[in-house]
């Protein structure tokens, strides 16, 4: 596939949702899920990914493969991600130049993360890893997830990260009663899970790995001064003047907080080249996506059209050549 010359051409979509339709038949088949009764982002559909794609430019997507989180036991969530995986291998083997995927890690079982790594990065062919940027109160960078964070680093591994079922308010109860927690919880999650990394040293013993946070970094690009303030009141605390390159060994995608009131913190906080083009389809609906998001990304007066042309595409290549050989 070939795309006209330009800095809106052929992006590289790195926050594409995926909800395997074999998944959900095999999970429905055992009583597990209701598909009815389940969000209306879970039923993914090809055609209507395509579709999306096409009319906003996006060459290839990278796939976060969803299980929804149903599975306790380990044999169980093992079947479980093998279904999702083989679905979305399968994706990718019909339509190569179009998908890749992230395979999942599971920051409270390492076993089952590594029987996913050598399932869905070493068989099947996955591009990188997924995570949670916490699990049960339990965040990104802990210590129980050293052995995980080093092998991953051994794999040079990149690991789009996401937050899901946050607990904000009391007794682990919603946070701001009526407020979803994707509106505000979510950011905050993301930005808990990037200072763990920093204050825990996960960035310093671990300095292969590349890190995806979501929606422009959470409230990270925001505070950054904020931290190299007050970081070292932290436990352990952070060297004020480490804390700007600590952010630059993040990526950004722009899910969300691109906007004339959020683009220009975002940019005076960490190099355009770390920032990356995603949808958060389809959570995010096709609507806005193609009628919102993405004009206002071509249209956004603080990003140059050079910087654009990085975001969209340019910037996934450097961190995903493997991207550039199937588009």
């Amino acid at each position: 596939m070939t795309f006209e010359d330009g800095p809106v051409a052929g992006r590289v979509d790195v926050h594409h949702h995926f909800t395997a339709p074999a998944w959900l038949d095999w999970a429905e088949e055992r009583g597990v899920v209701n598909r009815e009764r389940l969000p209306w982002w879970t039923r993914w559909d090809l055609d209507a990914a395509l579709e999306v794609m096409d009319k906003t430019g996006i060459s290839t997507a990278v796939m976060t493969v969803a299980m929804l989180g149903r599975f306790r036991e380990r044999a169980e969530r093992q079947e479980s991600a093998r279904i999702a995986l083989r679905a979305a291998a399968d994706v990718v083997e019909d339509h190569p130049a179009r998908f890749a995927f992230f395979t999942p890690v599971f920051l409270d079982d390492l076993e089952l993360s590594q029987w996913s790594l050598r399932y869905g990065l070493d068989e099947l062919g996955a591009v990188g890893v997924s995570t949670r940027t916490s699990m049960d109160g339990v965040y990104l960078g802990d210590a129980t997830h050293d052995r995980l964070l080093r092998e991953l680093n051994d794999r040079s591994a990149v690991i789009s990260t996401h937050p899901m079922e946050v607990p904000a308010g009391k007794d682990g109860g919603a946070g701001l009663p009526g407020m979803p927690p994707f509106v505000c919880d979510f950011l905050m999650d993301t930005t808990r899970a990037a200072i763990n990394l920093i204050r825990n040293g996960t960035l310093d013993r671990y300095p292969n790995l590349s890190f995806v946070l979501p929606h422009g970094g959470g409230f990270l690009p925001y505070m950054a001064t904020r931290l190299e303030l007050f970081g070292g009141h932290l436990t352990p605390g952070i060297e004020p003047g480490r804390v700007r390159d600590y952010l630059h060994r993040f990526y950004f995608d722009t899910a969300g907080p691109m906007s004339p009131s959020a683009t220009p913190t975002l940019l005076a906080t960490v190099d355009p080249s770390r920032i990356l083009f995603g949808t958060d389809w389809p959570p995010t609906p096709a609507q806005v996506v193609a009628d919102i998001a993405v004009p206002a990304l071509d249209a956004d007066p603080f990003v140059s059209r050079e910087q654009l042309r990085g975001i969209n595409r340019e910037n996934a290549l450097r961190l995903l050549p493997v991207l550039a050989r199937s588009s």
